[in-house]
Formats: structure tokens, sequence, C-alpha cells
């Protein structure tokens, strides 16, 4: 998955290189590679984060000594 952004963030550099101004190769490179990147990897980050917010969440309660919570 990081190659892929990687990638794209590579061909939206170069891209961003071909524009005749700074200002709208900044432009380039931020609406067209880093936004959406930042987006998709959020996106498809959020399941991993909620399965380690659980297991923080089940070893607290396990140091506790309490019983989990009901799912």
């Amino acid at each position: 998955m990081y190659v892929i952004a990687i990638a794209w963030l590579y061909v939206t550099v170069l891209m961003a290189a071909t524009e005749p101004n700074l200002t709208s190769g900044i432009l380039t490179f931020s609406l067209y590679g880093l936004f959406p990147v930042a987006l998709l990897l959020w996106l498809l980050g959020t399941p991993e984060r909620g399965r380690r917010r659980r297991a923080r969440e089940a070893a607290a309660t396990q140091a506790d000594g309490s019983a989990p919570p009901p799912s």
C-alpha cells in the first residue's frame, strides 16, 4: 500500500515540476498528490486503528483485574 502511495507522490512531484510557475506547481502537488494520498491512507488505516484501540482497552482492563466490557 505504501509503495503505491510513494509512487503516486513521485508522479505528482514530476507533474508539479512541469508547471509553468511555482504557485501552480504547489497546487498541483497538493491537490493531486498530497491531500488525496493522505485521505486514502487515513481511510485505509481506520480498521487497524480500531484494532489497536480495542487491544489497548483489553490490556488495560486485564491489568486492572476487572472483567472486560460486553461486546
